[in-house]
């Protein structure tokens, strides 16, 4: 579930990446552009289970841990099976066995922004997972994430979304194809990870392992 890389060009004045082509485009063009063919609950939940195996395996099974720094939905690709491939690794940072997190530059995108990283400037695991909880939610409503409230002020979805869930509002957000697919069940357990994933401090956010065990159960 990680795009393939083929090879490097290093003798062009722009250097070049060859990866795997990856034909269906990305998670954000299926849930927020595309009107047909709309994402099953079904598919949804096991794009979400695909993606957070592929964040997992990077921070702590790939021979080097890595943090992507850039987790979104737009980053995610489908193939012409609906299988994920998280991509875009240009903002990642390799770290070392012994560290838990490094000091660095800003870097990501707005909305899917850990609060925390972008105050401290430390990036750890728990920034990526916060990233995930934010597709989680974009999975679960459809709902853009930046947009306008009825108060007409611009809201991000996770701070939004958690609000939900803490006034038991979570049916008032939900994607309307979820309650026909009969998954609201499933879907309010999800409601609970996502919230965790949204927690302000990373210390107490699961592990993206913790995370993918969690949508596999």
């Amino acid at each position: 579930n990680v795009v393939k890389l083929f090879g490097c060009c290093l003798e062009t004045e722009v250097l070049l990446l060859v990866y795997e082509f990856i034909s269906n485009g990305t998670l954000s063009y299926h849930l927020h552009v595309q009107s047909e063919n709309l994402l099953s609950w079904k598919d949804r939940l096991r794009i979400a289970l695909e993606t957070a195996r592929a964040i997992a395996y990077l921070h702590s099974a790939a021979s080097i841990s890595v943090f992507h720094r850039d987790i979104k939905s737009a980053n995610i690709l489908l193939t012409d099976n609906l299988v994920a491939k998280v991509s875009d690794f240009g903002a990642s940072k390799p770290i070392s066995i012994d560290e838990t997190g490094i000091l660095t530059g800003i870097q990501g995108t707005h909305g899917y922004l850990d609060p925390e990283y972008y105050y401290t400037s430390r990036l750890t695991e728990k920034s990526d997972v916060y990233s995930f909880g934010v597709i989680l939610a974009e999975l679960l409503t459809r709902i853009a994430l930046v947009f306008s409230s009825h108060s007409s002020e611009v809201t991000s979805l996770a701070s939004h979304f958690v609000s939900m869930i803490r006034d038991n509002h979570l049916c008032d957000i939900l994607d309307p194809q979820i309650v026909e697919e009969e998954g609201v069940k499933d879907a309010k357990v999800i409601a609970k990870l996502v919230e965790a994933c949204l927690n302000l401090k990373g210390e107490e956010r699961p592990t993206m392992r913790q995370v993918e065990t969690k949508l596999e159960d």
